[in-house]
């Protein structure tokens, strides 16, 4: 019901400004204040450190907003890249008020789904800029700047940065420094003894999951290597732990950590091991070295790319896999894109994590 609400109270608010301005206005050379207006999942969330590292490079003396669900907004407590982070989700009631900060803002970025570029006229947004649509619809009237994607295969985190330097796409070269996402404030809590690895067995889908036995397996060499293994998992995947350290040999920290604790503990962790979650781009911003399984989802697009060039991450997958062949990017047709987003409903088996075996993740991992 909320959602409804905000998005045509926006959309009035949207049309009423838009309406009185000059078409003609274009980028603005030196904006004063800049938005980076999404509501994209953690994973998406965290990789949008490329971009936020590229304004802030190109526009050195802004004032930088970028707007986060409420529910990670306590991993931007360090102003990483000098951002400020704004709390904001279509569905929380009257969702325009925590953009206030923004409001009059000189330049909009919507790095993913440009429907909330009527969110960004409705906050007063001077230069709204997004990436082309391959139909368009009615959202992107909104849009005052469209980005086309590139013909070639590119990590996600770099696509990003063409919304604020498409002409110097493939030759500002940044690359993340460690630190440079200064780590968030956290709840103190009991760290385990070092030296030990971080496992983390959950996902957003069941489709994602891995096999308890192959986990299993991979415990066994990281402990034979001389590390400790640490278990995590969401708050309501904490049966999977169960499924998997049957007899309780290791320690679980699932369901029992939040974000920013999380991050706290990758921090110190000698290696991690995740399947394709927002928690490995977590380890990117950690500089923990992490192998990445990825099955359903792209290891092309959601792997290390340019701007973690210098970052220890391993993807391991199976390619090509014959049903991973959906092309789509918030909701854009994307020739070189292949991934999947099926449900149990059409895919009662993962197959493509099936396909993955426990040696070639323990082939990957960093440790010796």
């Amino acid at each position: 019901m909320a959602r409804g609400v905000n998005r045509l109270r926006a959309m009035a608010l949207a049309l009423i400004k838009d309406s009185k301005r000059s078409r003609s206005i274009g980028r603005p050379a030196t904006p004063k204040k800049i938005i980076v207006l999404h509501e994209l999942l953690l994973g998406d969330t965290l990789m949008l450190a490329p971009l936020l590292a590229t304004l802030r490079k190109r526009y050195a003396e802004a004032e930088l907003f970028v707007s986060s669900n409420p529910a990670h907004t306590a991993l931007f407590s360090g102003k990483p890249y000098g951002a400020r982070v704004l709390g904001y989700s279509e569905r929380a009631p009257d969702s325009l008020t925590g953009l206030q900060p923004a409001f009059e803002c000189d330049l909009a970025i919507l790095p993913g789904d440009n429907r909330h570029a009527i969110a960004a006229k409705a906050i007063g947004a001077k230069w709204v800029v997004g990436f082309s649509p391959d139909k368009r619809r009615f959202r992107d009237r909104f849009v005052d700047e469209f980005i086309e994607l590139p013909p070639a295969p590119e990590a996600l985190g770099d696509l990003f940065t063409l919304l604020a330097d498409p002409e110097s796409f493939y030759r500002l070269g940044l690359r993340y420094r460690p630190g440079a996402w200064a780590a968030p404030e956290f709840t103190p809590f009991e760290v385990p003894a070092e030296p030990y690895a971080v496992l983390h067995v959950g996902a957003g889908s069941p489709l994602r999951l891995w096999e308890p036995s192959s986990w299993r397996a991979v415990a066994q060499a990281i402990t034979s290597r001389g590390l400790k293994v640490v278990w995590t998992a969401g708050p309501e995947e904490t049966d999977l732990i169960s499924q998997i350290d049957t007899e309780r040999r290791h320690l679980s920290l699932a369901g029992r950590l939040d974000l920013s604790q999380l991050w706290h503990l990758l921090t110190r962790a000698r290696v991690a091991v995740t399947l394709d979650t927002g928690i490995a781009h977590m380890a990117k911003l950690t500089c923990t070295p992490v192998t990445t399984l990825f099955g359903p989802g792209s290891a092309v697009l959601f792997g290390r790319g340019r701007f973690w060039a210098n970052n220890a991450f391993a993807e391991v997958t199976v390619r090509p896999f014959p049903c991973r062949d959906q092309r789509n990017l918030f909701k854009r047709e994307v020739p070189w894109v292949r991934r999947c987003n099926r449900t149990l409903a059409y895919c009662p088996r993962a197959r493509c994590m099936e396909a993955i075996t426990s040696e070639q993740v323990i082939a990957a991992l960093p440790v010796e």
